[in-house]
């Protein structure tokens, strides 16, 4: 049988050094597997302001993401939480490649506010979503973490008459009020529109075609209309 006693200059034996280290890989391990995957391919960006639905979840829970007050707090950020945490953590990275223009072909109705990523289905659920108060003279504020600059921005506005507490969005619920020209490579955005007269809650659905590749992102930010 293999002695465990300690070598001539005093140390563990080794069989205990061994599994002293096992044990520190496996909890390195266990640590890394519980963090966001934040990578280069998913530094990218959103519309921070008003904040999209995911981005709004995140800023607001994430750090507390765990608090059983979020159920009665905010029932669809808790609701994104139970589905699909990563949807929060990883709010940046909402992005398709190669739509070579064709959004509405390419993007089913009920799917916009998740741009059609089944990872982020909960993003298109109807319900009591926080609302960003907003007034008619708008200003879009836009963080790109990787600076890929923009060929355009698209920004719609949902008709009078919507419901984001009851209903999916889908095309036919949207009004295009802006198409922004290009946009240099920049970590922060920001543009002016116009909203037309509206009431109530409304959702204001933003489309990014970043200027490095054939990416598309869209998102749904709810807003209430000063």
């Amino acid at each position: 049988m293999r002695s465990h006693q300690p070598d001539q200059s005093g140390g563990r034996p080794r069989s205990t050094v061994r599994r002293s280290l096992q044990a520190l890989v496996l909890m390195f391990a266990m640590v890394v597997g519980t963090l966001p995957w934040t990578g280069a391919a998913q530094a990218h960006g959103t519309v921070i302001g008003p904040a999209t639905r995911a981005y709004q979840c995140w800023k607001t829970w994430g750090n507390q993401h765990t608090n059983p007050a979020m159920q009665q707090q905010d029932p669809m950020c808790w609701q994104a939480f139970q589905a699909n945490p990563d949807t929060m953590w990883n709010w940046m990275s909402q992005l398709r490649d190669g739509l070579a223009g064709q959004y509405q072909a390419r993007t089913p109705d009920g799917q916009l506010c998740s741009n059609a990523l089944a990872r982020n289905d909960a993003v298109n659920q109807p319900g009591a979503w926080k609302t960003t108060a907003v007034s008619r003279n708008l200003t879009v504020q836009m963080y790109d973490q990787a600076s890929h600059g923009a060929d355009y921005f698209q920004v719609y506005v949902t008709k009078q008459g919507f419901n984001p507490a009851t209903q999916r969005l889908g095309w036919g619920n949207l009004d295009l009020i802006a198409t922004t020209g290009r946009y240099a490579p920049a970590q922060n955005i920001s543009f002016n529109v116009s909203l037309p007269a509206r009431s109530g809650n409304q959702i204001l659905f933003v489309l990014w075609k970043a200027s490095h590749l054939d990416q598309t992102y869209m998102w749904c930010s709810d807003i209430t209309i000063a």
